[in-house]
């Protein structure tokens, strides 16, 4: 009964491999070159294989020439790669909050990572801009507005309408422009109960919210699904961290409203 075991899962190894080869020659030569950057940092490396930015940059059709605006970049993760991957010819602007009025003096200063990398000349097509939320704006209209990790912060912003924001994220887009939101999945229907407590938003809630700014869903992914992940601790506890559930949820502003 073993032996047959064995070479049932052999033949279907077998039967799948043209499959798996196909899949993965179906990440095109600029985003493979992006990944592969020589300049992006070692850390950032390491993170590839649970982040799989080559496969969510093919699901959410990023194109050289683009101009593309990412909210929240962080420490950067996605800005070099898709400074490499939209090339000379297309440019990224990485929104950051201003720091609110009642910051203490010495909070730290969030731009200061995503304005070391546009400074770099291996990055030369990144801009950074620094404002309130409460008045997004991007110096042009863009192909694509990005976030990742950190929509559900959003809620956590003092005074902030998620419905006024997206509505502002729809204006900064061009007609046909895509919203591309990724982030670390809370329980079923908790909606926006644990954004600020384990730093998870349901997915359902995000699309509602989007939805309402008039933006049409054109679906999700599964890449960075994790059914062993409880959605019980915060995304920074050791047990879970860089290996939560995340789900990846795709709109485009319609060429007419």
């Amino acid at each position: 009964m073993i032996r047959y075991t064995w070479i049932a899962a052999i033949a279907l190894l077998i039967l799948l491999a043209p499959r798996l080869e196909t899949r993965a020659a179906e990440v095109p030569d600029f985003i493979a070159a992006a990944i592969a950057d020589p300049n992006r940092p070692d850390a950032d490396r390491q993170r590839d294989a649970n982040r799989k930015p080559a496969e969510t940059l093919v699901f959410a059709g990023l194109r050289p020439g683009e101009q593309i605006a990412e909210l929240m970049p962080g420490g950067g993760y996605f800005s070099r790669i898709f400074s490499k991957a939209v090339g000379d010819s297309g440019h990224i602007y990485e929104l950051v909050p201003a720091p609110l009025p009642t910051a203490a003096a010495d909070a730290p200063d969030f731009s200061a990572r995503i304005k070391a990398i546009a400074k770099d000349p291996h990055y030369g097509n990144v801009s950074v801009v620094v404002e309130p939320y409460s008045q997004l704006s991007v110096p042009v209209p863009v192909d694509m507005v990005w976030t990742s990790q950190n929509y559900h912060d959003l809620h956590n912003f003092p005074g902030l309408d998620l419905t006024v924001f997206n509505q502002m994220v729809f204006a900064a887009l061009k007609p046909g422009g895509v919203y591309l939101i990724l982030d670390h999945a809370a329980a079923a229907g908790s909606g926006i109960r644990d954004t600020k407590t384990l730093h998870r938003i349901d997915a359902e809630a995000v699309k509602r919210e989007v939805l309402a700014a008039g933006f049409v869903f054109d679906g999700g992914s599964s890449l960075l699904k994790n059914g062993d992940d409880p959605h019980t601790a915060p995304v920074f506890d050791p047990q879970i961290r860089g290996r939560t559930d995340q789900f990846i949820l795709k709109f485009h502003k319609p060429a007419q409203k």
